[in-house]
């Protein structure tokens, strides 16, 4: 589980937008609220990199 201070300062790296923490099945996810890319997260870790991210 990402902690929410963390959430709060952390920001979409293509478009600088504010991103938001999904949990489908377990399966944890950084989306951003403005490209709706989606930075995977390992280990409890943001990978927070542009070429790691899905489109959605």
């Amino acid at each position: 589980m990402i902690d929410k201070e963390l959430l709060d300062i952390l920001a979409c790296p293509a478009c600088k937008a504010d991103v938001v923490l999904e949990n489908k099945s377990g399966d944890e996810k950084i989306a951003c609220t403005k490209c709706k890319r989606k930075y995977p997260v390992r280990d409890g870790i943001p990978v927070m990199l542009i070429d790691e991210a899905e489109q959605g």
